[in-house]
C-alpha cells in the first residue's frame, strides 16, 4: 500500500521541530490507542473519550503529519507502511514519559522521595554522616544524591536545578538564592610538628607573615577567607602549594613545606600541630543555601526543617 501525501498538512516540512512537538504531543496516546486495538470504537471505550473525539485528533494527526497512518475498512483501521513506522517511535516515546513521570512522582513521594544535596569536602567525613544518620531516624526511606564540591561549583549546580539543598561556606549573599547561617567554624593555624612555634597553644596571625602558605586554589571559600584573615592581621599569605582538599594541604604542612588556615580534621593528624589563633578572630560560617523560588518536594521541605532547627549545633563538639 502506497501512502499519500495530503494536501492540506499544517506544518510545512521546514516547520520549527518545537511547533510540531506541541501540535503533535496531545494526539499520541490516542493514535497508539486505535493502533494497538485497529478499531476505533474499541479504543475509544479503552480510554474512555467519546468515539468522535479519538476520530477527529486521528485526522488531525494525520493532517498535522501530511501522511496517512490509517486505512480505514468500515468500523475497523490498519496501519499504513507510514503508521508502523509512526507507531515504532510513538511507543518509544510514551514509555519514556511514562517512566519520567514515575521516577519525579517517586523522587516527590514524602516517605520515600529522595534529596540532592550538596555540602564541603571538609564537611563530609563526619558532619554530614552524623546529620543524615539523625535525619533518617525520623524519616528511614528517604533517599539522598550526594555532591561533595566547593562553594561556588554548588551554587551553580544549584542555579542549574541539580541540587535542592546545599551547605557551603562563606553563606552566599545572592537575589536569586536563599541563605541561613547556620553555625560557626573555628580555623586554626596548622604547623609541622618540628615547627618554631609548635610548642605553642596559641598564636596571633600576624606571628606567622612571613611564613609559606599552602592553601586551597582560588574560587574556594575557605581560600577567600584565609586571604582576608591575612590581610586583615597585615600580611599577604606568599603560597608555596595550592590544593583542592583540605586534609592534602594538612599532608603537606606535615611535610615541612608551609603553614594553613584550616578548619578541625575529623581524626587528628600525626606530623602537625593544631594552634588556636587568637588574633584575628579566625573562624568560618557554614549555611544552608537553596534557590529562590523554587517549589520543595515533601522530602526536600522535611530535610531543610531538619537542617534549620539545628541552627547553633550543627558541627559535631
Amino acid at each position: 500500500m502506497v501512502h499519500q501525501q495530503r494536501s492540506q498538512g499544517r506544518l510545512s516540512p521546514s516547520g520549527d521541530t518545537e511547533d510540531i512537538v506541541a501540535l503533535l504531543a496531545p494526539r499520541l496516546a490516542h493514535f497508539a490507542g486505535v493502533a494497538r486495538t485497529e478499531h476505533v470504537t474499541r479504543a475509544a471505550q479503552e480510554m474512555n473519550v467519546p468515539q468522535s473525539t479519538l476520530s477527529r485528533a486521528l485526522v488531525r494527526l494525520e493532517q498535522d503529519l501530511g501522511v496517512d497512518l490509517f486505512a480505514r475498512h468500515g468500523r475497523t483501521v490498519s496501519l499504513t507502511p507510514a503508521g508502523r513506522t509512526f507507531l515504532a517511535s510513538v511507543e518509544r516515546a510514551l514509555a519514556e514519559i511514562e517512566r519520567a513521570a514515575e521516577e519525579v512522582r517517586a523522587d516527590a513521594d514524602p516517605a520515600t522521595g529522595k534529596v540532592a544535596f550538596g555540602f564541603l569536602h571538609t564537611m563530609g567525613a563526619e558532619t554530614v554522616p552524623g546529620l543524615l544518620h539523625a535525619f533518617r531516624a525520623d524519616h528511614p526511606r528517604i533517599r539522598f544524591s550526594l555532591v561533595q564540591n566547593y562553594g561556588e561549583a554548588m551554587l551553580e549546580r544549584l542555579r542549574a536545578g541539580e541540587l535542592d539543598l546545599c551547605l557551603t561556606s562563606p553563606v552566599p549573599d545572592a537575589p536569586d538564592l536563599v541563605a541561613r547561617r547556620l553555625d560557626e567554624q573555628k580555623l586554626r593555624l596548622v604547623v609541622p610538628a618540628d615547627h618554631r612555634l609548635a610548642a605553642r597553644r596559641r598564636v596571633r596571625l600576624a606571628e606567622a607573615a612571613d611564613e609559606m602558605f599552602v592553601t586551597l586554589e582560588p574560587g574556594y571559600g575557605l581560600r577567600r577567607i584565609t586571604d582576608a584573615l591575612c590581610q586583615e592581621a597585615g600580611f599577604r599569605p606568599r603560597v608555596a602549594f595550592e590544593g583542592e582538599e583540605a586534609e592534602t594541604l594538612r599532608g603537606l604542612v606535615a611535610a615541612g613545606l608551609g603553614v594553613a588556615l584550616l578548619p578541625p580534621p575529623a581524626v587528628p593528624r600525626p606530623g602537625v600541630v593544631e594552634l588556636t589563633v587568637t588574633a584575628p578572630r579566625a573562624a568560618r560560617e557554614i549555611g544552608v543555601a537553596w534557590l529562590a523560588g523554587r517549589p520543595d518536594t515533601p522530602p526536600v521541605a522535611a530535610f531543610k526543617r531538619f537542617l534549620l532547627s539545628r541552627r547553633g549545633h550543627l558541627l559535631p563538639d
